[in-house]
């Protein structure tokens, strides 16, 4: 009795947990098992046939193979976008927490500014139209870096606080320049937060369906998630082929936080506590 009081609370995160996240999960493998007539009831009855293979077919061959370009395009948007964004905010956490100046505090506002103000979509359209890069890949990167980029530095900026000054002191008495400093003695020291960094930002931009549909229009930039808005829409009634669409594009990203959920709590708590 004593056992059930002091673990009913773990019991009950492990229930919701499996209420929220695999009872989905099972329907979507379930109905992408299932031919159109049987997915057309919606339930959870077991696949009278294994249709997974056909189903696969059908969904990467529509529309003229979409389903492949927009992995393709998702993929390079998501490793330009993760790559410029670790760079950049592990630079500025590095500069903010080293350099004390009276522009600190406006700059630490910004960044905050950047957490809570909601993005100005159609100012952002305008400016992207005034660059030449509105409806460009390279333009969605830009865009997915500036969102991204407050959260990334104060991540790194909190994690930064634990190393010792003494470790940059020591570089430039050996002779090492500022960048030698950051590269060579910091950057690597920062891996923990660096891996909790890709794994959350890959994650979400891959995942990202929002500012695609405003600033990257057009099928050949179609990203994984537009394709499940597109064939919604033209396949309203094919629940098999449409919860195919779902398992397909929800394997990658499932697969990289499978694999780096520990280094994310590691990192994450890395920066939590001062030595």
């Amino acid at each position: 009795m004593s056992f059930v009081r002091r673990h009913w609370l773990s019991a009950l995160a492990i229930l919701l947990s499996i209420v929220v996240f695999l009872v989905p999960f099972a329907f979507i493998i379930l109905t992408a098992f299932k031919d159109q007539k049987q997915s057309a009831l919606l339930d959870f009855s077991w696949p009278a046939g294994n249709h997974l293979w056909s189903n696969i077919v059908e969904v990467v061959t529509t529309r003229n193979w979409m389903l492949l370009t927009a992995f393709i395009n998702s993929t390079i948007l998501t490793v330009a976008s993760v790559t410029l964004l670790v760079i950049f905010s592990a630079m500025v956490g590095f500069v903010l927490q080293r350099r004390k100046t009276r522009w600190n505090g406006l700059i630490e506002f910004l960044i905050l500014a950047g957490l809570m103000i909601p993005p100005a979509v159609v100012p952002t359209i305008w400016l992207l139209q005034g660059t030449g890069l509105f409806a460009k890949l390279h333009g969605m990167v830009l865009i997915e870096v500036a969102y991204s980029l407050p959260f990334s530095i104060l991540l790194y900026r909190a994690f930064i606080s634990t190393i010792p000054r003494e470790l940059d002191e020591a570089a430039i008495i050996d002779g090492a320049r500022p960048a030698d400093v950051f590269f060579r003695v910091i950057l690597p020291l920062l891996w923990p937060v660096t891996v909790t960094n890709i794994v959350v930002q890959s994650v979400a931009i891959f995942n990202d369906f929002t500012n695609p549909l405003y600033y990257l229009p057009g099928n050949a930039n179609a990203t994984v998630q537009l394709t499940l808005y597109n064939f919604q829409s033209q396949y309203n009634t094919s629940y098999n082929l449409l919860f195919t669409n779902i398992l397909l594009i929800t394997i990658p990203p499932l697969i990289v936080f499978l694999f780096f959920n520990r280094q994310i709590v590691a990192g994450m708590t890395a920066g939590a506590v001062k030595g």
